[in-house]
């Protein structure tokens, strides 16, 4: 089973949401997953939930990461490194 980590589109006609999921490579792309890792708004550019732990645990694991998760995955890592720390 090879494991890829992509988007699953959702949301409404004409407003997209995308899910980060790890799923087996060989599923439709809006179908079922293995895992949830997160969520990008591309409407807003933003990264509404990203979990960095779980992404990498399924790297390690031999997951392939897809270009399109990377830029957001690289986007996320510059929005957290940026935040004021406490």
């Amino acid at each position: 089973m090879a494991v890829k980590i992509r988007l699953s589109r959702f949301g409404k006609k004409n407003q997209p949401i995308y899910r980060i999921v790890a799923t087996d490579s060989r599923n439709k792309r809006d179908g079922r997953y293995i895992e949830n890792l997160g969520t990008y708004d591309p409407a807003k550019h933003e990264v509404v939930q990203f979990n960095q732990v779980r992404v990498d645990y399924w790297a390690s694991q031999g997951a392939v990461i897809t270009d399109a998760v990377k830029k957001i995955q690289k986007t996320f890592e510059k929005k957290s490194s940026a935040a004021p720390k406490a």
